[in-house]
């Protein structure tokens, strides 16, 4: 929303720095967006710098943030101007300019926002997504590239370099264009292969808001990139990934949500992880790769058999990453048993509640985002 409001502003002519938005961010962050004098009062003061770009911010906050018309009843002296917001699709050049021409041949002094929905949708929050924005929210989770960095392969490819492991063949195919002298030696080396991701996803009551739109991120996952496995966990451990292997989201969702039984039920986070470990994981299926828990840590089992399923796990993965929807909220703590009984053993603890924490989350799976800390760095934070 900062940023959307950012952009209306610079369409005004207004100057609004990176830094200054930055700044409302934070604002926001404190204030909240229920007050809408609040959030006047931190837009007016950290995004204005001109005293003459007042009355025009105030036009454009009215119609941005409440929905409402801009001409104010005491302001007679004042030429009228309306102002009207107008919804971008994104890439579509050419309708906006020929917009643009149109307000500009018009005799009514009209000012037109315009912003992308789509930039708003990246910002908000999952729990209050309509069915629409999950479509649109599907198109854009599909658009995610989840690359971690690569694993050493047992197949040697060629090499350019010295290396230790000759390759005869190709070295003896060679040597004969030089009557049987191996002039040219060629070597091997052991080539490199994508990681396995593995996706578990909390589907217990709590997690209701934010898992029918973290499912769509499985699901967009699972259909666009190889070696991706995923399990829903709930009082029980269900394998999905067959089930969402399909390139038709809604058909694939159905499927899923037919083989979840205890959708919306409990959790036992511990004793999930326990399954996959004995079932799937110990035996090769974690081994080296990047294993990813959306969950709020809201657990009804043991906080002691989480704590040992985690050190298990993190023991044998590559990278153990841990996304909360919650942790969004300011001033949040671990506070729940599970979460605090698994942080320890986290290696990244991330957001999970929009479509722009996901777009970070793809950042730390690259390995792009400097986020791990250790288990003392994780303890300390929240002691």
């Amino acid at each position: 929303m900062a940023t959307a409001f950012a952009r209306v502003l610079r369409g005004l002519a207004i100057a609004v720095p990176i830094g200054n938005v930055l700044t409302f961010t934070e604002a926001l962050g404190t204030v909240g967006v229920g007050d809408r004098s609040r959030v006047y009062w931190a837009a007016r003061a950290t995004l204005v710098r001109r005293h003459e770009d007042f009355p025009l911010f105030d036009r454009a906050f009215a119609v941005f943030w409440e929905g409402r018309g801009t001409a104010d009843a005491g302001d007679v002296d004042q030429e009228t101007q309306q102002i009207s917001i107008v919804m971008d699709d994104d890439g579509d050049d050419e309708s906006g300019d020929d917009d643009d021409g149109d307000a500009e041949a018009s005799d009514d002094p009209t000012i037109q926002l315009r912003f992308s929905a789509t930039e708003v949708l990246r910002h908000k929050d999952f729990g209050a997504y309509s069915d629409d924005e999950l479509r649109l929210a599907q198109q854009l989770m599909s658009q995610l590239r989840f690359a971690g960095p690569p694993r050493q392969s047992l197949r040697l490819t060629p090499s350019r370099r010295d290396h230790r492991r000759p390759d005869l063949r190709r070295t003896v195919r060679a040597s004969l264009a030089a009557g049987g002298e191996p002039v040219q030696r060629h070597w091997r080396e052991p080539g490199e292969r994508m990681r396995r991701m593995v996706l578990l996803l909390d589907v217990s009551g709590s997690m209701e808001p934010y898992a029918r739109a973290l499912l769509r991120f499985v699901q967009a996952a699972v259909a666009g990139r190889q070696k991706v496995e995923a399990f829903a966990m709930g009082t029980r451990l269900t394998r999905i990934t067959k089930e969402l292997g399909s390139r038709d989201p809604d058909k694939a969702l159905g499927l899923a949500a037919s083989r979840v039984t205890d959708w919306s039920g409990g959790t036992r986070l511990g004793e999930c992880l326990r399954w996959f470990n004995d079932e799937w994981g110990v035996r090769g299926m974690a081994r080296g790769a990047i294993v990813i828990v959306l969950s709020d840590g809201w657990d009804r089992g043991d906080p002691v058999l989480l704590a040992d399923q985690m050190r298990r796990l993190q023991r044998i993965t590559h990278d153990l990453v841990w996304v909360n929807p919650l942790k969004v909220t300011p001033g949040y703590a671990p506070l729940a048993r599970g979460m605090a009984a698994a942080l320890p053993y986290v290696d990244h603890f991330v957001e999970g509640h929009s479509m722009a924490a996901m777009e970070e989350l793809a950042r730390v799976i690259s390995g792009s985002a400097a986020t791990r800390t250790t288990t003392t760095g994780q303890v300390a934070r929240y002691a």
